[in-house]
């Protein structure tokens, strides 16, 4: 364990208790003067105090791990290097901010995402409507960015459904990759509800009159059982479901938010937590080997790996996105602290992007954030869409990956030189928000400095070739 700390955290975690410095240093069996060195960051938080911290108060020991605080870090820093928030704060200054007083950086992204999502509905009111700004626009984050920060607050993990659907699949008698019959035999024998096939529309329709589900017939047995699973949540757990969907937000926020839970439980349904960890370690995370596996496509593998953090028993922390041909992000799920912009577009040097070059082949790269911090990502496209000669096909690339150090853990990592500096590619999370100047992809100046004149011709000059 490297050298931690926290103190901010832990006078904070004092305060909540209504505990003085002397008592808590009693409680810990150490000296008042040690603990409060350790409070004001003078010392470091050891494996020692930790330990007795959580036999003392039972508290998860993730509450004291860097990985909120490096999140929290990069997305305030993206927030105040913006020129319109005022002079540039330093990186110290925003560290100091971050480990000593955490809640008030946590308000302070909270605000500002309130602020990104009025402005952006004011800028399309404006646009298509030709409304004044700000009229008739909420102060709430749209309910997709909505959901997604909910996701990302829980690292993508939610024990209590996860537990529920691992032990359901017992009850159930499922068997790996071939859910989808066990699914309908339970469902017809539990709930009394008959499977029936369409031969066009939505994915899933619930008949509750009816006690039919209908489900299209071009699904794969694998995407069938997805479908059955979800619709299995949205009757046995729709309580703790809708309890943890409110707490996501209201409206639009709401609904969207119980069906990702849905769909997070037909998810955990379909690969049991200890079965489908157990078998992705064996394989080293081998995501076209646990797909064959478990009956599922890609994607779904992907998902599931980037949940993989029961506190007692956790895989690879993943994160996890999904783009199309012109950047647009359509999906971004973290099981740890990598930081995904939220302006500025990200970087064309990311192998998510050269997938789209070499559709069906899975891309390595070890890159380098300029935090410094360096990541192994595994990418490859994949399709969507009604099969048929002309039909409209949305092909999408799905990149996951992970913290360096976990990278010797994956199949991926075979034939890479993990100790070499120079092999990482210097990735940044967007131009307006990436510090590398000499970059020759810059496509917007940093917005944390004034940009020379210079620079200005050169980035909107008309002919800049030769």
């Amino acid at each position: 364990m490297k050298k931690v700390f926290v103190g901010g955290r832990l006078r904070r975690l004092r305060e909540e208790r209504g505990m003085t410095q002397a008592a808590l240093a009693a409680a810990l069996d150490l000296s008042a003067s040690y603990l409060n060195q350790i409070e004001k960051n003078q010392r470091p938080l050891t494996v020692p105090v930790l330990l007795r911290i959580n036999a003392a108060f039972g508290v998860d020991v993730q509450l004291f791990s860097e990985g909120d605080e490096a999140r929290l870090f990069a997305e305030l820093r993206e927030i105040l290097s913006d020129p319109q928030v005022g002079e540039a704060s330093s990186a110290t200054e925003i560290r100091d901010l971050v480990a000593n007083m955490p809640g008030i950086a946590r308000a302070l992204t909270i605000l500002h995402r309130r602020l990104r999502g009025e402005t952006d509905r004011a800028e399309a009111l404006v646009a298509h409507l030709g409304l004044r700004s700000g009229e008739g626009v909420s102060d709430q984050p749209a309910a997709f960015e909505a959901v997604r920060d909910f996701f990302y607050a829980h690292h993508n993990y939610f024990d209590a459904l996860d537990t529920h659907a691992e032990r359901l699949f017992g009850e159930a008698r499922l068997g790996i990759s071939e859910t989808e019959t066990g699914l309908a035999r339970y469902l017809a024998g539990r709930h009394g509800i008959r499977i029936a096939m369409a031969d066009e529309g939505p994915l899933r329709v619930w008949n509750e009159a009816e006690r039919s589900l209908h489900l299209l017939r071009r699904l794969s047995p694998g995407q069938r059982a997805f479908q059955m699973a979800t619709q299995l949540a949205l009757i046995e757990l729709d309580g703790p479901i809708d309890a943890l969907a409110r707490s996501a937000g209201g409206g639009e926020t709401h609904r969207l938010a119980r069906i990702g839970l849905a769909n997070y439980v037909a998810g955990a349904l379909i690969m049991p937590y200890r079965p489908f960890l157990a078998a992705a370690e064996k394989l080293g995370y081998d995501i076209e080997c646990l797909s064959e596996r478990f009956g599922v496509g890609y994607e779904a593998i992907c998902h599931r790996l980037s949940s993989l953090q029961r506190p007692e028993a956790r895989g690879v922390p993943f994160f996890l996105i999904r783009v199309d041909r012109a950047g647009n992000i359509s999906k971004r799920q973290s099981a740890t602290d990598f930081h995904f912009s939220r302006g500025g577009g990200t970087c064309p040097f990311w192998n998510v992007y050269e997938a789209f070059a070499q559709p069906g082949r899975v891309l390595t790269q070890i890159a380098r954030m300029p935090d410094g911090r360096a990541y192994l990502w595994v990418a490859r496209t994949v399709e969507h869409g009604t099969p048929g000669y002309g039909a409209p096909r949305k092909t999408f690339a799905m990149a996951l990956g992970c913290d360096l150090r976990h990278a010797d853990r994956l199949v991926y990592a075979k034939g890479l030189d993990l100790s070499d500096p120079n092999a990482a590619t210097p990735i940044g999370a967007g131009c307006k928000v990436c510090e590398r100047e000499a970059c020759v992809q810059r496509a917007f100046p940093f917005v944390g400095r004034p940009l020379a004149v210079d620079e200005t011709r050169s980035l909107h000059a008309p002919y800049a070739g030769g």
